[in-house]
């Protein structure tokens, strides 16, 4: 698909691979309404693209609700969304003051498997009635995962299960919208340059970097940006989940 003129949703666009993606699609001419939780920070991204920034919390109906709605009054129905809303907090299953509380696992899956799942079911929806463009398509979906859903480390238990989760849905989410002319695909990110790990100490950056076979560093935003948009452009990718991580391959700790 050539984005040119079509309206994109991103969730979680305010910062990291979100805004970076954001940024590339509006560079590509289409038409960019930034979704984040802290609407602030979608407002700034949305601002330096000339596109819409709205707050809203994508594991909660009405709020991504009412935000897909706003971004259909701007832009029309979005032929692409991209899903780049995630946390990624630690803690073992039972840790040394006891058993992880049920709220902790509930939060992560909430916020990254059932704010995917919300995005995905809204821009579906939208995406049905448009009219098909060449190859009878209508719209694509992109999705976030992790090197976690496949290898998990310890103290990933909620974040594993919640990114496992999202690749579980790609697959029958992309025969069902099959007929529909509607792709979904997911970028699985291995070490990421994005705030969560560029805030830690730099020997903790160094010893992370050096268990990536090649290249031997942090990803940067862009290659995931880069990656969604052939994703966008090809439309022979359907159904895929795509590891961006340099041969990465987690272990236990």
């Amino acid at each position: 698909m050539n984005v040119k003129g079509h309206a994109a949703i991103v969730t979680g666009g305010g910062s990291g691979l979100g805004a970076e993606t954001a940024r590339h699609l509006a560079k590509a001419g289409a038409k960019v309404a930034v979704i984040d939780l802290q609407a602030d920070a979608a407002k700034k991204v949305a601002a330096e693209l000339g596109g819409l920034g709205l707050g809203a919390d994508v594991g909660d109906a009405a709020s991504l609700e009412a935000a897909f709605a706003a971004a259909k009054q701007a832009h029309g129905a979005a032929r692409v969304a991209v899903c780049c809303a995630g946390i990624a907090p630690a803690a073992r299953i039972v840790g040394k003051e006891g058993p992880m509380t049920l709220a902790d696992f509930e939060r992560v899956i909430r916020v990254n498997l059932i704010g995917t799942f919300n995005t995905m079911r809204l821009a579906a929806a939208d995406m049905n009635v448009l009219p098909p463009l060449d190859d009878n398509e209508r719209g694509v979906i992109v999705m976030t995962a992790s090197v976690a859903a496949f290898e998990g480390q310890i103290g990933q238990a909620a974040y594993a299960a919640s990114k496992g989760g999202v690749v579980g849905l790609m697959l029958p989410a992309a025969r069902e919208f099959a007929r529909q002319g509607i792709r979904v695909l997911t970028i699985a990110p291995g070490l990421i340059g994005t705030p969560l790990l560029l805030n830690m100490p730099q020997p903790v950056q160094d010893s992370l970097a050096a268990t990536v076979p090649f290249p031997q560093r942090f990803g940067h935003p862009h290659e995931y940006a880069r990656l969604a948009m052939h994703m966008v452009e090809n439309v022979l990718l359907n159904g895929e989940v795509v590891r961006l991580d340099g041969a990465l391959r987690m272990q236990a700790k």
